[in-house]
């Protein structure tokens, strides 16, 4: 494979995030604030970000379909915790410049 056919195959890659937020806690306004982040860090490695309310008290960050944060199992992210976890999975060469000390 030439490197123009793997950076072809990189650009064309899909990488979906979904936040799955409690609507009876009223997580929203964290959810959104979250995605922001998100947005604003991932702004051309992200093909898709989506917020899905939820019930129970949840708050699940999934990339590709893969929970990479949990609220009952690690408590509320920081969001420099997510941005790591979302970078090492959709640009792993990333920088994410004073997040990252």
């Amino acid at each position: 494979m030439t490197d123009t056919q793997t950076v072809k195959i990189e650009a064309d890659a899909v990488h979906r995030v979904v936040i799955e937020y409690c609507t009876q806690c009223r997580w929203l306004p964290r959810a959104a604030w979250l995605a922001q982040e998100l947005l604003t860090t991932f702004e051309t490695e992200l093909t898709e970000l989506s917020l899905k309310p939820g019930t129970g008290g949840v708050f699940v960050v999934r990339v590709n379909d893969e929970v990479v944060w949990d609220r009952r199992e690690q408590g509320f992210p920081e969001p420099t915790a997510v941005k790591r976890l979302v970078r090492d999975r959709v640009a792993p060469d990333k920088s994410l410049g004073h997040s990252e000390k």
